[in-house]
């Protein structure tokens, strides 16, 4: 069997095309990113193809979110399809093509005329529903809020239709499928992988502290303000809140007009792996309460440190651990339970270290990106025997 890959950027795929070429079944991978970001990606020479043109322009753009709705759209409208026809036209024979939602509809076209299989990898929930929940979430907040294109959604749905089979990370996300109507047989979970060697304890957490660590986007879709909300709650003489991450000024803004924003909080900015893995190792806990999320690759991370981890429902983890295992999985946007939880962690250091010891074997059942590489090819394996 050989796969052909394509992505705009880097995110799971390039793991993935590590363990297609581990077992000879990698035909090609295309990205959007420019080749000297990827010559370490340890590949084999040759398959990688790039077609930076259009989307290295647009992620170097400075604040590009100040362009305005109509401009900003038209730039990812633009990079979706230029890069999907640059695919279309240069991909090579395979057996199944594997394309990241929004720039793949033209390439699986070109690929089922080939004769080939055509998987919609989606890394979030179906985008109306994607679309839905953060239009919401930035109604009741009160932030201005620029809806999914609909040229996009167009696309994406066509993407669905067309595709022999769609893989998402989560139930969470293959439920969403579901309930806007694509039949079942056609949705394959297909979680993501951790990298042990990379992500393991280095450090244990200060007994005289109370460590809280998020690690993201500090935006409303990863349902910062009830984490704030929570922390405000919590009860400690020596607590703090990390966030790792990209957080906008404008939303730092909102969140201290809200009167969210409190003593304790550090905004530390992206971090190298290695400085997060030390990071999580010697946090108390990390919070995911996001209200849309397809899988949060950052949780398996966190486990595999020995961190406890409190997420929603509307994440990966409950595909992970049970409530109560190596951690607690909410409702979202119930910053009230969120403050329970974690005054419980800060007032029992037993029930934390007992979570702690949990998640590392949690995270070993969970397997490594080897493991998602031998369940992605059971997937497509079944493609071409039916």
């Amino acid at each position: 069997m050989k796969v052909t890959l394509s992505v705009l950027g880097k995110f799971h795929t390039f793991d993935l095309a590590r363990e297609l070429a581990a077992r000879q079944a990698l035909q090609a991978v295309y990205s959007g990113y420019p080749m000297y970001k990827l010559r370490r990606e340890h590949l084999p020479a040759g398959s990688i193809h790039t077609f930076p043109w259009v989307n290295t322009p647009y992620l170097a753009f400075p604040q590009r979110e100040r362009l305005g709705r109509f401009l900003l759209r038209g730039w990812e409208h633009i990079n979706c399809v230029s890069f999907d026809r640059h695919v279309a036209r240069h991909l090579p024979a395979c057996d199944v093509f594997v394309g990241l939602s929004s720039s793949s509809l033209l390439s699986g076209r070109r690929a089922h005329a080939m004769g080939a299989r055509y998987v919609c990898d989606r890394g979030s929930t179906h985008i109306r529903t994607q679309d839905d929940l953060l239009r919401d979430e930035y109604a009741h907040w009160g932030m201005p809020y620029m809806p999914t294109d609909p040229r996009i959604i167009a696309r994406e749905e066509a993407e669905y239709a067309e595709a022999d089979a769609i893989t998402v990370p989560s139930s969470f996300s293959a439920r969403s499928f579901v309930q806007q109507g694509v039949p079942a047989h056609k949705v394959h979970r297909l979680s993501y992988g951790v990298n042990l060697d990379a992500f393991r304890p280095t450090a244990k957490p200060a007994a005289d502290r109370f460590d809280i660590l998020f690690v993201g986007v500090g935006d409303l879709r990863k349902g910062v303000p009830y984490l704030l909300q929570a922390f405000q709650r919590l009860k400690h003489p020596r607590k703090s809140l990390s966030f790792a991450g990209a957080f906008s000024p404008r939303m730092v803004e909102r969140m201290k007009a809200l009167g969210l924003w409190s003593e304790g909080i550090q905004l530390l900015g992206h971090l190298p792996w290695q400085d997060l893995r030390e990071r999580m190792s010697r946090s108390h806990v990390m919070v995911l309460p996001s209200i849309e999320e397809g899988f949060g690759l950052v949780i398996p991370q966190a486990l595999a440190c020995g961190c406890p981890v409190i997420a929603t429902e509307h994440t990966g983890a409950p595909d992970l651990f049970r409530h109560g295992e190596a951690g607690y999985i909410l409702p979202i946007r119930r910053a009230d339970l969120m403050a329970e939880q974690l005054q419980q962690l800060a007032d029992d250091p037993e029930t934390r270290q007992r979570l702690s010891d949990a998640a590392q074997s949690v995270v070993r059942n969970i397997g490594g990106w080897r493991a998602y590489g031998d369940r992605a090819l059971h997937i497509y394996q079944s493609l071409l025997t039916t």
